[in-house]
């Protein structure tokens, strides 16, 4: 009889993309793949340890899987699994604690059957390690291209929980990129904590950089159908002119950049220890915006970070008001064990916070809609994703990230469709209707 495993993943792309590399290890013939939200007898959580919420999350994900089974096994991974096993491993329910290299190998530790007694596995020293990844068959891929970083961010945890900055070889990439889409995928995210430092040698000892790695993307993978492929978050000091300038023609790359700021004051930017100040970031913008006039810009905003005055929240606020961008992914500041913004002064009150944050996802809102309205009657590329909750839509999102619905027609499902976009509804969903040839 097959057993029941069920995936939780918190936290950012690059741990969905290892989620779903790590599930399927796990063979149908063995194992049947069922909801977390249902009985299982296994319960897998990819943890995250960014943000003090994150660290709730997962307790909470495992109080709900031991009131669905309280008999089912527990395995934890992931940034928070390394940072602090000895601390998850505490906590009520969890049997198997994997570190960084250790989840790439839970298959062997589940056919131990050590499960007699909590166990913690987590012996990451090889700063060099990076598993291949086998993504997934389905409407969209993520793809890992790089782990790590090399950036000591006042704030940031993930130097620590992942180690240094390291790439995968160009080769892997082109293969996986040819395999994805002969099998189907429509669309593949390449991902990494840090893309923009990609970097890696050949057998001839030449350097790839990132810039490199995108060059040789375009040149050498030939697109079949319309599939096409996303960037994740990247660094304003590493994304260069040539790079926006090569998207902007690009076969196969979509108009979509995700530009991490954190701040719009140069004094918190220099205590958060970035690489760059805040007219560099506009700077990047003008030139996506002259280059690619229709493409979506995100950008990562930290709120309350110790020392920001309210003066300093002014500055953010004005200069992203003015600053063309699309969208803003909105933080509040957690301090993080063994980084350096702990001994920072002038802590920020939660309330404070709050209200900050409130009035930068009021703008952020504000900011989409103006975006899609500015498409609307405009024609564009929709993948439509799998319906499997019998909701009478089904949803998915531009070239551009417009996040789209359309009255539910099986023959969509997993396809790239032509649609005009029509009107906004309540929820700043677009409705579009299909463009008949």
């Amino acid at each position: 009889m097959r057993k029941k495993i069920a995936f939780y993943t918190i936290g950012c792309k690059l741990n969905y993309a290892e989620t779903s590399t790590i599930a399927r290890k796990f063979s149908s013939l063995y194992y049947k793949h069922v909801s977390f939200k249902n009985h299982a007898d296994i319960y897998v959580i990819n943890s995250c340890s960014v943000t003090n919420n994150a660290e709730l999350e997962f307790k909470r994900a495992v109080r709900s899987a031991v009131n669905r089974n309280y008999k089912a096994i527990i395995i934890a991974m992931g940034c928070y699994a390394q940072l602090n096993p000895e601390k998850v491993s505490s906590i009520n329910g969890v049997d198997l604690v994997l570190g960084y290299e250790e989840k790439f190998k839970i298959l062997d530790y589940l056919n131990e059957k050590i499960f007699l007694k909590k166990r913690i596995i987590s012996n990451y020293k090889n700063n060099s390690y990076f598993p291949s990844f086998s993504i997934g068959y389905r409407t969209r891929s993520f793809l890992k291209i790089q782990d790590g970083c090399d950036y000591k961010c006042s704030y940031c945890i993930i130097p620590s929980s992942r180690g240094p900055s390291r790439s995968d070889s160009v080769e892997n990439i082109l293969n996986s990129i040819n395999f994805l889409f002969k099998k189907g995928v429509k669309e593949i995210v390449l991902t990494g904590v840090n893309i923009g430092c990609y970097k890696t040698t050949n057998n001839l000892d030449k350097n790839y950089t990132f810039l490199d790695l995108i060059r040789i993307i375009e040149d050498k993978i030939k697109v079949r159908g319309r599939e096409r492929i996303r960037l994740t978050s990247i660094e304003p000091n590493l994304l260069k002119r040539e790079c926006i300038e090569l998207l902007s023609n690009s076969k196969c790359f979509a108009p979509h950049f995700h530009i991490s700021l954190q701040s719009g004051s140069n004094e918190i930017l220099r205590k958060m220890r970035r690489r760059y100040r805040r007219e560099l970031y506009k700077e990047k913008i003008n030139q996506i915006r002259h280059h690619i006039p229709h493409a979506y810009i995100g950008s990562d905003l930290i709120v309350g970070f110790p020392g920001e005055t309210h003066q300093h929240f002014l500055e953010t606020y004005h200069f992203l008001n003015k600053l063309n961008i699309s969208y803003m992914h909105i933080f509040t500041y957690s301090p993080r064990p063994n980084t350096t913004s702990i001994a920072i002064p002038g802590n920020i009150s939660k309330s404070i916070k709050k209200k900050r944050n409130k009035v930068l996802r009021l703008l952020s809102n504000k900011k989409y809609r103006f975006f899609c309205e500015n498409h609307l009657f405009t024609k564009k590329t929709v993948l439509f994703e799998k319906n499997d909750s019998g909701k009478k839509y089904l949803y998915g999102y531009t070239e551009n990230y417009i996040r789209t619905k359309i009255k539910f027609n099986i023959n969509f499902e997993n396809t790239l469709q032509d649609v005009l976009l029509t009107e906004i509804d309540k929820d700043g969903i677009v409705i579009v209707k299909p463009i008949l040839e």
